[in-house]
């Protein structure tokens, strides 16, 4: 097993609400806003990982900072388009096999989201599109280099304080010399309180049909919205089981 010790985000870049001032009221609906991948909200996260006792030695560490643009579309009176980037810069040091220490960019995930922009009558919060694997990682250790493409989907409900639902992908090659065949899987539940503090417990599992293997890192986050309308995100978690040789590999979650 192991231990995912320490991550950190800064959600920066965010579109402000309606209104000249942050109200405590304003900062409540922000953050529930932000606990919505669909919500129609220009973000830029910024989200530092840090992984370490990796590799069958221990001493492997790896520290990856995913750029995750979040930009809406307005396509019709009825209808969205949510375009969701994954961008990682990633710095290793071992873990992997016959890996030394390298910098630099991984494979860039780009999703696309077409959604309602009203709940359904249920009160469901769906969106559901492609999603494309680009090969701009700069070195083999980094990412895959390689092109894919497959579908992706995400459906919640918010009541109240509450938001919980889950995300999900899968990507296939096309035409490339590694075969991918991976399944992502993200359910999600959190709780934000009147002060704007969010509370999640998520999972960001990752299922390699070609290797029979699972990746679960199981985490716990505390975001908090200040009124200057910036999030900041802290959180911890443990790999509930993983092949320590796939640490670095498809970023393909939200």
């Amino acid at each position: 097993m192991n231990l995912r010790l320490l991550r950190c985000s800064i959600l920066a870049g965010i579109g402000a609400l309606s209104g000249t001032a942050w109200a405590e009221s304003q900062e409540e609906e922000l953050a529930k806003l932000l606990a919505n991948p669909v919500a129609a909200l220009i973000s830029v996260p910024f989200q530092l990982n840090h992984d370490q006792n990796l590799g069958a030695d221990r001493n492997g560490s790896h520290w990856i900072l995913n750029v995750q643009p979040v930009v809406p579309f307005h396509l019709a009176d009825d209808w969205n388009l949510i375009s969701r980037t994954i961008l990682p810069i990633a710095s290793i040091d071992g873990g992997l096999p016959d890996s030394g220490s390298e910098t630099g960019l991984g494979d860039t995930v780009q999703s696309l989201f077409l959604s309602p922009k009203k709940p359904s009558a249920g009160g469901w919060i769906w969106g559901a599109g492609p999603v494309f694997l680009l090969p701009t990682s700069t070195d083999n250790s980094l990412g895959l280099g390689e092109w894919g493409a497959g579908v992706t989907g995400v459906a919640l409900k918010q009541q109240g304080q509450w938001t919980y639902g889950g995300l999900t992908n899968h990507i296939w090659d096309i035409d490339g010399d590694t075969d991918i065949n991976q399944t992502f899987l993200q359910p999600f539940i959190s709780y934000t309180n009147s002060n704007a503090w969010t509370f999640t417990l998520n999972t960001e599992s990752t299922y390699s049909w070609e290797t029979d293997q699972w990746s679960v890192p199981i985490n716990g986050v505390v975001t908090k919205v200040p009124n200057s309308g910036i999030n900041l995100s802290a959180w911890g978690g443990e790999y509930a089981t993983g092949p320590t040789a796939q640490i670095v590999d498809l970023t393909v979650g939200a």
